[in-house]
């Protein structure tokens, strides 16, 4: 590479989970500390970050077609753009992306993105960079203070997973199970709500497993810094996602009776309803304890929305073992769920076993296991008209006056007002539809 202008605009490409949200505002955040500013809606920039997602099947070569528009963007306008790629497909094929796109300036995985501004000034001089290292927790320490925000805001408390499920990539890109520590989150947090927030997620790839020691010195679980964060003043909701029924304790259980801040919303990922199918996925729950799992969460909070996360086509699954996860659907009526056709992941042991599911079988399952979700949706926006509640402001609608923000079971609402962004209002559901709901404003509880 030949030395290069330093860029003056950023524009941060983020796929995949929430986590990736929280780490592409991070890596804003860093560019922004370099006097670099985001590039204005529907202009190019002089970076852009692609911040990936390795779950889903062909996840690099989508890096690849990104990488190729954008350097046919350039070359049309005569300036092609800096690249950097960066999450989890950095992690898992750093070398071979700076072998098959010279285009890329820089590569750096989810552990190590914290060097990008050091990365950004070896491509300057005309020197590409590659940094896939996993230090623990090392990343958060370097990350500039919180200074902006957005009504609702996400915050990392743990990363990485012991699990190893069968069909998962996440313990190979985001390394082994580590927790933030507790004074460190509830800093962040702080700050975060004193930028602007007033709704935080807890964010970690087995949140629930998080741990530290409090003020006191005292060992305390995800309960514990839920506990202590409803303490901070201006801050008017909790949520936590994605949780794992292993790391489930009596304490978080509590916690959704106990924290008025803590939202009546829980997502839990059962994968399947087949027992055969778990113990194939190195799950360590069975339908039955799931099963049982929920209803303690329900006797705790009768008015939680509950949400899953399905896989279906898993290598052997037969015709019966499918209808046992739609029987636990059935059973559990989730008022939100995420679905997804089984995709085989290179390293991982599922990809390697006999049975694999041929895609039109997979696509017939799914099919029929979205109509069972959608309708179970749609029953629970239904079950909610009439309900009073409070929803906070966190976009503009298509109309005059007119706003969408989220209920306290993470339901999108729109409604008309006279508001504004990161307002609280009580509203009135009046009507609902598949995905989100009508309401009609009752009073502004803060602004």
């Amino acid at each position: 590479m030949k030395p290069t202008t330093a860029p003056k605009t950023y524009r941060v490409k983020s796929f995949g989970c929430q986590m990736n949200v929280y780490d592409g505002e991070r890596m804003a955040e860093l560019l922004a500390e370099k006097g670099i500013t985001p590039a204005p809606e529907g202009e190019d920039a002089d970076l852009v970050v692609l911040n990936t997602c390795h779950i889903r099947e062909k996840a690099a070569e989508k890096v690849y077609s990104d990488i190729g528009r954008l350097v046919k963007a350039g070359e049309e306008r005569g300036q092609k753009p800096m690249i950097a790629v960066a999450g989890c497909v950095a992690q898992a094929e750093g070398e071979e992306i700076m072998a098959r796109a010279p285009a890329v300036s820089m590569v750096v995985g989810p552990q190590a993105y914290h060097r990008l501004p050091e990365m950004l000034d070896q491509a300057v001089s005309g020197k590409r960079a590659t940094d896939t290292e996993m230090p623990p927790i090392a990343k958060f320490d370097a990350l500039p203070k919180r200074r902006k925000s957005a009504p609702s805001a996400f915050l990392t408390v743990q990363e990485g997973c012991d699990k190893f499920c069968t069909y998962c990539v996440v313990p190979y890109t985001r390394g082994a199970e580590i927790s933030r520590p507790y004074n460190d989150l509830i800093t962040e947090a702080q700050r975060l709500v004193e930028a602007g927030a007033k709704e935080i997620t807890l964010l970690g790839q087995n949140v629930n497993a998080w741990s530290g020691e409090n003020a006191k010195g005292h060992a305390v679980g995800l309960a514990g810094l839920i506990h202590a964060l409803a303490e901070i003043d201006g801050l008017s909701r909790i949520r936590y996602t994605t949780s794992h029924p292993n790391d489930m304790d009596d304490a978080l259980i509590a916690a959704h009776g106990e924290v008025g801040k803590l939202m009546p919303y829980l997502h839990l990922p059962v994968q399947s309803g087949s027992d055969r199918v778990l113990k194939a996925m190195n799950r360590s729950h069975t339908s039955d304890s799931y099963l049982r799992l929920l209803e303690r969460f329900r006797a705790a909070r009768p008015d939680i929305a509950l949400s899953g996360d399905f896989i279906v086509g898993f290598p052997g699954e037969t015709d019966a073992e499918f209808e046992e996860t739609l029987q636990l659907v059935d059973k559990v009526r989730y008022a939100q769920a995420y679905s997804f056709k089984y995709s085989a992941r290179p390293g991982t042991s599922a990809a390697t076993m006999d049975g694999q599911v041929p895609r039109e079988v997979m696509d017939e399952r799914l099919q029929r296991l979205q109509a069972a979700l959608g309708r179970d949706q749609h029953a629970f926006n239904a079950a909610s008209v009439g309900k009073n509640c409070e929803v906070l402001i966190e976009r503009k609608g298509k109309h005059a006056d007119q706003w969408l923000g989220k209920s306290p079971w993470l339901q999108s609402v729109w409604f008309e007002a006279d508001a504004a962004l990161g307002d609280l209002v009580s509203v009135e559901l009046v009507e609902a539809g598949p995905n989100s709901l009508a309401g009609r404003l009752l009073e502004m509880v803060s602004a």
